[in-house]
């Protein structure tokens, strides 16, 4: 029975993901923001469910619940770096606290959880890392600039923990879902407070149609939740798994648009060294 540690478990992905996880058989360690939640959560699977209020945010009390887990519920088998939230808004528009507020979550949290729990699964030489960021972290989408920006900071962090810790026989995979249906376009999506006009006639619409989609996304969080279980379950897992065909198909579609334009500039690129 593996000891699974899950951040942001009170809906959408995480919920579907802890679910899985103990019908599987496994155990959960689920962070959740208020007390009611906690309560819920832990009775859910009376022996499998263990509810945590934390804030991912909070420096302080990261390293305590980890601490609590470990001691309480097992030794952490796998992370999953799941609590997030999505901003909309052109990034002029962006108040500087709107932006370090969104950093502080998808980012700064995240990588304060890894901190915690690294030295118990270095200790181990054995765990598995799960960083849920986005394909929005392997290609942009107008209007959402702030956002992507975490989450390609978050692949940044993901690919560099991999070669950091693969000696220590740690994995680490970033998870990069699609459009899913969960609430991310919906009630959970924050936006700026100051509007500028000149945007609106671009990203307005966008900003429209990504609203009427929530709740109709193709991707279906069970089976986004049974592929991160299979995931865990391989001996060799990738450090970049993405989830959902309309993303592989946007991903691919922009590594072929990156190769023609470093093809097309390849000349300027190499021109820069010392002559010989």
């Amino acid at each position: 029975m593996k000891t699974w540690f899950i951040t942001g478990v009170s809906t959408g992905l995480g919920l579907a993901l802890a679910k899985a996880v103990i019908a599987s058989g496994d155990k959960v360690a689920g962070t959740l923001r208020t007390e009611e939640q906690r309560v819920t959560f832990s009775q859910m699977a009376e022996g499998q469910s263990f509810g945590f209020v934390l804030d991912v945010c909070s420096e302080v009390d990261i390293p305590r619940v980890v601490a609590q887990v470990e001691e309480e519920v097992g030794p952490i088998d796998v992370l999953v770096n799941n609590a997030g939230y999505g901003y909309e808004g052109a990034i002029e528009e962006a108040l500087s606290a709107d932006i370090r507020a969104q950093f502080d979550v998808n980012v700064f949290g995240a990588i304060s959880v890894i901190q915690a729990v690294l030295p118990y699964m270095r200790k181990r030489r054995s765990g598995h890392i799960i960083n849920i960021t986005s394909i929005c972290g392997l290609l942009i989408f107008p209007g959402a600039g702030i956002y992507n920006a975490s989450k390609f900071a978050l692949e940044g962090i993901n690919e560099t923990l991999a070669s950091e810790v693969k000696a220590f026989g740690i994995k680490v995979t970033a998870v990069e879902p699609a459009a899913f249906r969960t609430d991310w376009a919906g009630r959970s999506m924050h936006r700026p407070a100051r509007l500028i006009e000149d945007y609106e006639p671009f990203l307005g619409p966008l900003a429209q149609a990504r609203a009427e989609r929530s709740g109709k996304q193709p991707g279906d969080p069970v089976k986004a939740a049974q592929a991160i279980i299979a995931l865990v379950g391989s001996d060799s897992p990738p450090v970049h798994l993405i989830l959902g065909p309309d993303g592989l198909r946007l991903v691919r579609a922009k590594l072929k648009a990156l190769g023609e334009e470093i093809d097309a500039w390849e000349h300027l690129s190499a021109s820069t060294d010392f002559s010989i």
